[in-house]
């Protein structure tokens, strides 16, 4: 068993901090003094749980380590390793601890794993002959105690810097939660920041980009905030609020996400959003969850109040109407906006909206085209394009719009305009084209490739080539015949690399993208690490290489199966 390292000043964190100044907003209560943390550092966070990120919610805290590698990072409880995972981008390493109470802790961007890890996933890489590899352990096959160190924090996969990603999950949903309800929590004393509002006039129509919308600025401090613009705002019909806000603890500079948020109407909540707990087949829906089309057009992350009703996340634990409000009694009302943050330090907005009169019937939509529904099966086709929507890959009813444009140079079909880009899709659809007569011997080779550079795939099937994209716009049909690209670093026919740590190269594709890579020397397979920043893919020598000649040889092959073939000599 590995030696425990418990650090005074952890203790004194955890005791500390362990209160709040306000209960959150929670569907249940989490066990307290259970987990510690999983540094020796004063706890102080780059990313919050449950914060916007570009297409899913955080789903961990993002603990800083003074911006370098190499903290300790320790068991956070009792337990056993019950996975390990090695992969190219996302955590990068990761180490995953079931324990006894239910819940397991998850380690992600660690530098190196402890010594009987690290012999674990080498023996499952040259099993699998592969350098990203994601296996279970038994219960009995590497157990922890609280506070052994597991691993050395880093920087690996695609992080932005040096920090150690922690998750708790629940074990058996395999649900992500709030690791401050656990009593981890982060020196808080500071509100949030409410910088905008905005309202949106539905009026009985599907959310789009069409919606008609309102933007205020907004002021204020120490959690009190108002319009720049005092006014009594006048509204009729059916609306939705929205907001921008962040939130920022005691011990970082960092703009982080909200924990919660409330609307009330003359004092009587009708929508709650919390960042409590989530399943990750739910995380795409952050899509739905902000103003989607707005953050296409200026980047601005503006978090809708209301509920659409193909979203299905379980951040919403409270709702009347979906959020949605009909102003139409001719009244003077009271709309107030209560943020907090998981500390419990809270920020208030007041609204006064004058209601118009009331309106016989909401408008209702008329299709001029293709009425697609949120909650069933949509087709759309003619000869040239079929695209076919899985029921739930909608958050509204939209009228689908479609155009064929002109051929784009060394295209193998039209471009073809599937709706728009401000429509997005919680996971994917099939989008089949026609392609030209010309495409021949090359249908193998074919993919689906979107004005923006996003490829989708693509499979010869029923003379159409089908896709998966995982948003709208305006594809068409390449080939890629192009073999990947394979840029030797430090090796050429007859290198001496006796003084080197080991072989490297850069590679890359045009178009489909990387598949597989293989390195041998003098004939055996030998690991090769792929660095997702630097896009290097190297072998580190070791002790299996004896000195004198050997021949190295990389095999690098793309999604269409065109490979590149490297050999060269060198000595050691």
């Amino acid at each position: 068993m590995l030696k425990k390292y418990l650090l005074p000043l952890v203790l004194t964190c955890c005791i500390y901090f362990n209160g709040f100044a306000q209960s959150p907003i929670q569907s249940r209560q989490y066990p307290q003094n259970f987990f510690r943390y999983p540094l020796d550092l004063p706890p102080s966070t780059a990313g919050s749980f449950g914060e916007l990120r570009g297409a899913h919610f955080h789903s961990g805290l993002d603990f800083k380590t003074n911006q370098v590698t190499g903290y300790p990072v320790h068991a956070a409880y009792d337990g056993y390793v019950s996975r390990l995972r090695v992969q190219f981008g996302g955590f990068g390493h990761a180490i995953y601890i079931t324990h006894p109470n239910g819940f397991t802790t998850v380690y992600g961007h660690v530098k190196t794993f402890s010594p009987a890890m690290e012999k674990l996933i080498k023996a499952e890489q040259y099993k699998q002959q592969s350098f990203e590899v994601d296996f279970k352990l038994d219960p009995l096959q590497l157990e922890v105690c609280q506070g052994d160190v597991i691993a050395l924090s880093g920087n690996e996969g695609a992080s932005a810097g040096p920090h150690l990603h922690f998750e708790i999950r629940d074990t058996q949903t395999e649900e992500t939660i709030n690791p401050q309800l656990f009593g981890l929590t982060i020196p808080d004393k500071v509100p949030p920041s409410i910088t905008a509002i905005a309202i949106y006039h539905l009026d009985g129509s599907p959310f789009s980009e069409k919606t008609q919308r309102q933007f205020f600025a907004v002021k204020g401090r120490s959690g009190t905030y108002n319009l720049v613009k005092p006014q009594v705002i006048n509204l009729t019909g059916q609306i939705g609020f929205g907001l921008a806000a962040t939130d920022m603890t005691s011990v970082s500079p960092n703009h982080n996400g909200i924990y919660s948020c409330e609307l009330k109407l003359d004092g009587r909540t009708v929508y709650t959003f919390a960042v409590e707990r989530f399943a990750f087949d739910q995380t795409h829906a952050i899509n739905a969850y902000i103003d989607y089309p707005e953050l296409m057009r200026t980047h601005r992350w503006m978090q809708k109040c209301f509920i659409l009703p193909g979203s299905k996340i379980s951040l919403y634990p409270q709702s009347e109407n979906r959020g949605l409000i009909n102003f139409n009694d001719g009244r003077l009302h009271d709309v107030q906006y209560v943020v907090k943050d998981v500390a419990g330090n809270t920020s208030t907005l007041n609204l006064k909206i004058k209601a118009g009169l009331a309106q016989n019937n909401l408008p209702v939509v008329k299709a001029g085209g293709d009425l697609f529904h949120y909650d069933q099966r949509n087709e759309f086709g003619n000869d040239k394009v079929r695209v076919i929507i899985p029921p739930g890959n909608l958050y509204d009813d939209m009228l689908f719009t479609y155009k064929m444009l002109p051929k784009r140079p060394g295209a193998y079909s039209a471009t073809h305009s599937i709706h728009n880009k401000y429509t997005p899709v919680h996971d994917s659809y099939e989008l089949w084209i026609k392609p030209d007569s010309s495409i021949g011997k090359y249908a193998d080779k074919a993919v689906l490739v979107s004005t923006d550079g996003a490829m989708a795939g693509g499979t010869y099937q029923d003379g159409f080539i089908k896709g998966n994209p995982h948003t709208f716009g305006d594809f068409f049909i390449k080939v890629d015949t192009v073999p990947p690209v394979v840029v030797p670093v430090n090796i050429k026919a007859g290198a001496n690399l006796k003084a080197a740590k080991g072989i490297y190269f850069r590679i890359g594709d045009n178009l489909s993208g990387i598949k597989s890579y293989t390195g041998k020397i003098d004939g055996q397979w030998v690991l090769m690490e792929w660095d997702f920043k630097s896009k290097v893919l190297g072998f580190r020598f070791n002790d299996d290489i004896a000195p004198g000649k050997h021949i190295f040889e990389l095999t690098v092959t793309d999604n269409k199966n065109n490979s590149k073939y490297f050999t060269a000599s060198f000595t050691r």
